[in-house]
């Protein structure tokens, strides 16, 4: 895994409607090449994370009151939007957000015009001509080829996961910033799609941060794991470590020692786990 970071996030704190604390001097990086996966519950600002990053929190009367976020070099926070999408940074939303009225196809075309723009940061990479880039998401998503003439809204669950991930691949991106992929898709489908995310990793040489709750699926396509509490980190590791952890298989993995089910706010269990979020 390159240690060189194409995301860096420095003590950020962000609020909603400006009273609501969500991030509380959160800090994480995502080395160039790697897949970094952040966890957490529901409601542990997993989602709010990623929209600092894009930029995208003046849209839900948010705001980043404190700290920094850096892609491939640059304060996030002077570019807008759609100039960080044109850098290389794509930020694939929770509920998949494709445009539902149009075929396959179009939504792909219409991917191509976020991009239409010289790159910042000095990147050199020639870009790939629409159809290449067309071929490719083809490549990796054969159904989608079969679709490509149908309406998007049509198109079943984890197809649209698929067409949210292509439209990603059509951007050509550094850095697609994933929410909950695994949201909605049966066991087989997850599967996958993530096996998927991890060539295209691989292959492609794109970074991914990927916010789950899904952790077991999670940490076995990620190099680098983070887990969230209440607005911040309590723990990080290796994805490795972090799957043999034994605090994080009994809250997050639903395994104790002995392998048997456990709630995750099973109550007998609480002090444990205070101790451990102390």
């Amino acid at each position: 895994m390159n240690d060189d970071a194409v995301l860096e996030i420095n003590n950020i704190e962000v609020i909603y409607n400006r009273a609501v604390q969500v991030l509380r001097g959160l800090s994480l990086r995502v080395p160039r090449g790697s897949i970094v996966a952040l966890l957490g519950s529901n409601g542990a600002g997993k989602s709010t994370t990623l929209k600092a990053v894009s930029n995208l929190l003046a849209l839900e009367d948010g705001e980043m009151t404190r700290g920094t976020v850096s892609f491939d070099g640059q304060d996030t926070r002077r570019q807008a939007p759609h100039e960080l999408v044109r850098s290389g940074l794509f930020h694939v939303m929770e509920g998949r957000r494709i445009f539902q009225d149009l075929s396959v196809e179009e939504n792909l075309v219409a991917a191509t015009y976020a991009t239409t723009g010289s790159r910042g940061g000095g990147d050199s990479r020639a870009r790939r001509p629409a159809h290449a880039s067309f071929d490719l998401v083809y490549e990796y998503f054969p159904r989608l080829h079969e679709r490509r003439k149908g309406i998007a809204g049509y198109l079943s669950g984890g197809e649209q996961q698929m067409l949210a991930i292509g439209r990603a691949l059509v951007a050509q991106p550094k850095l697609i910033l994933l929410d909950e992929p695994s949201l909605g898709l049966s066991p087989m489908l997850v599967e996958d799609i993530f096996s998927i995310i991890a060539r295209i990793n691989t292959e492609q040489g794109v970074s991914m941060l990927l916010v789950e709750q899904n952790a077991s699926v999670a940490l076995a396509v990620a190099h680098y794991g983070y887990i969230m509490e209440m607005g911040k980190i309590v723990i990080d590791g290796s994805a490795e470590r972090l799957a043999a952890d034994p605090d994080v298989r009994e809250f997050y993995l639903g395994t104790g020692g002995a392998g048997e089910s456990k709630g995750f706010r099973g109550l007998k269990h609480y002090k444990r786990r205070k101790r451990w979020l102390s």
